[in-house]
């Protein structure tokens, strides 16, 4: 009662003005973003163009990749779990809605028969009642706001889904090439290192050397054959994740994985967009800002707790004692109420919650932050990551074409008696690491600029703000809508 006495003058006002809606009216919050990137000057990237949303095609032109990244967009069982999450939202939000009518519509009806002392008593009746608590406070339009904003959080998660998985299915199509370029270079040292046993072999029956050359020779050749399975087991589990990423089975996804091809040559200039872009961009910033809404949101529904909920509501029926008089004028009956509910004495419960609910919101607040932030972080990291494995292949290609040569003399002059064999040992070992690291430095290239263009939040905008629902598979959406028209009888 003293809340009544306290709140009394707010409550009139509200009567008077019409229905409100009780707490915060959210406003995104300001976060702060870098005016530019710190490489910016870099000519490697280019702030002034804006990201290209199918950048796999214009960063690599391979066919073999575009095609991978159009069946795990059709098949990838992740994405279609997100897209349920969204129809999920949408159904949740629909509920919300309904729930600003009448919350309880009933008809009744009854048929009864008992004997007492001889007596046989009938009675029959038929009604409809109708309950509806009236929106005063918000307190449903603050539960529709929450669920929009929910809605719109889970087709952020989807877009979010959809870059992760671009990215995915790019660096591991990236990494197979990569793995198989090195085992094609380790396989063209094994032959070259063969030839070198041969010479070896050959000095040593002609009494020219020692036996420990063939020795040398014969052991650098088993050690570099030792690599050839760690990296066929590199291979085939790359083979099996991106299997994964496009919905199928291993067995099954081999003979495209068979197909062999070089590691795709990258473009040197990365489009980068303006950094404020990111909060347009990054689909992960947007849905904790969704969040962030839908939370402010529960903040006003627990307000309302604080305050009475009223209801209007009637109901008209008819009452008789037989049946053929069930609908005549004398069994009429109707009423029509209104009223109030207030929860007065909840030893501070109520007030708890909309605290709680506010300290939700400050979490949400301070993870948005640093989503944001993180954000920065994620494309500054990719950026020097990207420009520094770039200039690093250059370096590594001057150092293995010294290497190439360094082989090449050594062993003309071995075959000429003018070096020993520790010298061609060593150029074979340090031709042989040059290449696969030169291998790996370009395949790193390659998967650093796709993390890049993750990194950007780039990849989902190929959905053309299509429903995520829509974009299901279509024999999926034939199933779900079996399983309706199977429960279309309990529906209606």
């Amino acid at each position: 009662m003293r809340r009544f006495i306290r709140t009394a003058p707010a409550l009139a006002a509200v009567l008077l003005a019409g229905c409100t809606a009780l707490g915060p009216d959210y406003e995104a919050p300001p976060v702060t973003i870098q005016t530019e990137y710190t490489d910016a000057q870099s000519p490697l990237v280019d702030s002034a163009a804006a990201l290209d949303a199918r950048w796999w095609q214009v960063a690599f032109a391979d066919p073999v990749l575009d095609e991978l990244v159009n069946t795990a967009l059709q098949n990838n069982l992740t994405l279609r779990s997100a897209g349920l999450r969204v129809l999920q939202s949408q159904q949740q939000l629909a509920i919300a809605i309904g729930g600003q009518y009448p919350q309880q519509q009933q008809i009744t009806g009854l048929a009864e028969r008992e004997q007492e002392n001889g007596t046989r008593l009938n009675n029959y009746n038929v009604g409809f009642n109708l309950t509806w608590e009236l929106d005063f406070w918000g307190r449903f339009r603050r539960q529709i706001e929450s669920a929009s904003a929910e809605l719109d959080a889970s087709v952020a998660d989807y877009d979010d889904a959809m870059v992760s998985l671009v990215a995915q299915v790019a660096q591991s199509y990236l990494l197979l090439r990569t793995f198989q370029d090195r085992l094609k270079i380790a396989q063209q040292n094994i032959d070259l290192q063969k030839e070198s046993l041969r010479i070896a072999q050959a000095k040593l029956d002609a009494g020219d050397t020692s036996e420990l050359d063939v020795d040398q020779a014969t052991s650098l050749l088993y050690s570099t054959r030792a690599t050839v399975p760690a990296l066929e087991i590199s291979l085939q589990q790359t083979k099996n994740a991106l299997a994964l990423l496009l919905g199928d089975s291993p067995q099954q996804f081999n003979p495209l994985a068979g197909t062999i091809g070089a590691i795709p040559t990258t473009t040197p200039a990365v489009a980068l967009g303006m950094p404020q872009d990111l909060i347009r961009q990054r689909p992960d910033i947007r849905a904790a800002e969704r969040q962030l809404a839908a939370q402010s949101a529960q903040i006003g529904f627990a307000i309302t707790d604080l305050y009475p909920q009223f209801s209007i509501g009637g109901s008209i029926g008819t009452d008789a004692m037989e049946t053929d008089d069930l609908f005549s004028n004398e069994g009429e009956a109707w009423s029509i109420f209104g009223g109030f509910q207030w929860n007065v004495f909840n030893y501070g419960r109520l007030q708890s919650n909309v605290r709680l609910q506010d300290a939700l919101f400050q979490q949400l607040l301070v993870d948005y932050q640093f989503t944001v932030l993180q954000a920065q972080v994620d494309v500054e990291n990719a950026i020097v990551a990207y420009i520094k494995t770039y200039r690093q292949v250059k370096e590594y290609r001057r150092a293995e074409a010294a290497a190439q040569l360094a082989v090449n003399v050594s062993t003309a002059q071995y075959q000429d008696g003018l070096v020993d064999f520790n010298t061609v040992i060593s150029n074979l070992n340090a031709l042989a690491t040059q290449q696969d690291v030169l291998a790996s430095a370009r395949g790193d290239v390659a998967t650093n600029l796709v993390q890049v263009y993750r990194a950007l939040g780039g990849g989902w905008q190929v959905r053309d703000n299509r429903d995520p629902v829509d974009l299901l598979p279509a024999e999926m959406k034939e199933t779900m809508k079996q399983r309706t028209d199977a429960w279309e009888g309990v529906l209606q």
